[in-house]
């Protein structure tokens, strides 16, 4: 017999935010140690009052936009209540019965060919806090650091028909966001919960539906989506055993899902309005100023930079990061042409990043500060090999470029008395070379060059150098 699986997703997303969801305490990438990032707010104290973070609205209303969603200009918070160690309050507040974005839908491309997938709803969260067990003493601890981060939470229709279309689609969203500056999508501010069902072929009725949980990458999503829908298989082919709905977790060094507890409902989490939060009103005017500030998506992006020549291998690599397309986009904006800036970025500072072990993501260099050196190389006033020794200043030091240039007198090739110095005290020096070469030995000329260019510490254009001592030399 045939069977078909029928997969729905719940994906959370740590929005880059500098400040939690509902008080001032920093966001995801600001925590060091165990909670060092919480307050009484967020640590669940009695009396302290949530205060609704801005940005977090504007963030899940640019999400949903993408999305293709529906924006709902009144929406509110809802307290979910449940026990949990990592659960200060013993509550998440939520969204429930008004959230934020909804009726959206997406295409996603496999190679079986392009799936519509629906997005039920989009809301917004906080989230809990994480436990860290240690198996050697027999003990957890609680790091209440990420208590109250700001999350989205996408939920999609039960369209996914295998473990291909769900990671085509989760690895939009991740290029999507990250590109748009939602989330940064690294380990652990994207997570997915994967609700899975078996039924036989032609069946109307979805089977018996389970959610599995503790996936932390697009392979381990991967491997617990073959993994269960084959236990499901063997439960309906041969009765191995009873299906009942439930939420289990996938153990990725052990390659199986175990149960975790049974599937709760609504009714269980005993949902309720958040008295401490009033609704939120998205007005014509606000929704107009998130709509202006939207970014552009990442194939229009590429487009632009395919228009201004840039191949498409580069175009592939600026696009995987956005804070390296703003600074193109940057330099190109101070003057400087956008291939020839593509240029530097991808081969000149990848080179610098590679041997200093970092990322084309670490790249931390202003525009004012590429433009400058392209500029100057352009101009004559350093040649390309000086450009690449400031700008590894500039990379590795944090340097200021005119400072550097002008302190190691790297521009002195501009001033062509300075050479003619050089390359006379190199003659007087080499007089056996110069011997040689007005002998008809042309070979004895690279070492009178290497003499100047030693002289000028690689600083002078070597065909100016070469014309002149050229020249000097047949008089």
């Amino acid at each position: 017999m045939k069977y078909e699986v029928t997969i729905g997703l719940e994906t959370h997303v740590e929005l880059a935010t500098n400040s939690k969801i509902f008080c001032s305490c920093g966001g995801h990438s600001s925590p060091k140690e165990p909670n060092d990032c919480v307050c009484p707010a967020c640590s669940g104290m009695p009396g302290m009052l949530p205060v609704m973070n801005k940005k977090v609205v504007e963030l899940a209303v640019t999400a949903g936009l993408m999305l293709g969603c529906d924006i709902n200009r009144y929406t509110t918070f809802d307290k979910k209540n449940y026990y949990y160690p990592d659960l200060p309050c013993a509550y998440q507040i939520t969204q429930l019965f008004s959230p934020i974005c909804v009726n959206g839908k997406v295409s996603v491309t496999t190679k079986n060919g392009v799936s519509e997938i629906g997005i039920k709803q989009i809301h917004m969260e906080e989230d809990a806090g994480k436990l860290v067990h240690d198996d050697w003493l027999d003990v957890s601890y609680v790091d209440f650091n990420r208590t109250s981060v700001p999350l989205i939470e996408i939920v999609t229709h039960p369209d996914f028909h295998s473990a291909d279309e769900v990671l085509a689609y989760l690895e939009m969203l991740k290029s999507m966001f990250r590109f748009g500056n939602i989330s940064e999508c690294e380990e652990g501010a994207m997570r997915c919960d994967v609700n899975l069902s078996v039924r036989p072929e032609g069946a109307t009725e979805l089977g018996v539906r389970t959610e599995m949980k503790n996936m932390s990458s697009l392979a381990a999503i991967e491997r617990a989506i073959k993994y269960e829908t084959a236990r499901h298989i063997d439960a309906l082919e041969r009765g191995t055993e009873v299906l009942v709905q439930e939420t289990r977790r996938w153990d990725d060094t052990k390659g199986r899902t175990f149960p975790m507890r049974n599937k709760e409902t609504e009714a269980d989490y005993r949902y309720f309005p958040d008295p401490n939060l009033m609704p939120i009103v998205i007005d014509d005017e606000w929704m107009d100023e998130i709509k202006a500030k939207m970014p552009v998506s990442a194939d229009v992006k590429a487009k632009e930079y395919a228009d201004a020549g840039i191949s498409e291998k580069e175009i592939e690599m600026l696009v995987s990061e956005r804070k390296v397309c703003d600074l193109l986009d940057d330099t190109a904006a101070l003057g400087c042409n956008k291939k020839e800036v593509a240029a530097w970025i991808l081969t000149d500072c990848a080179g610098i990043l590679r041997k200093n072990a970092l990322l084309l993501s670490d790249l931390n260099i202003s525009a004012q500060a590429l433009s400058t050196i392209i500029k100057k190389v352009g101009e004559g006033k350093i040649n390309r090999g000086i450009g690449k020794k400031v700008l590894t200043a500039v990379i590795e030091k944090g340097v200021d470029p005119e400072a550097y240039i002008k302190e190691n007198s790297l521009d002195v090739q501009v001033d062509e008395g300075f050479i003619s110095g050089v390359i006379d005290k190199a003659i007087l020096a080499n007089p056996a070379a110069v011997a040689d070469y007005k002998g008809g030995k042309e070979k004895a000329l690279q070492a009178i060059f290497g003499a100047c260019m030693r002289e000028l510490r690689g600083s002078g254009d070597p065909a100016v150098i070469k014309s002149l001592l050229e020249q000097k030399l047949k008089d």
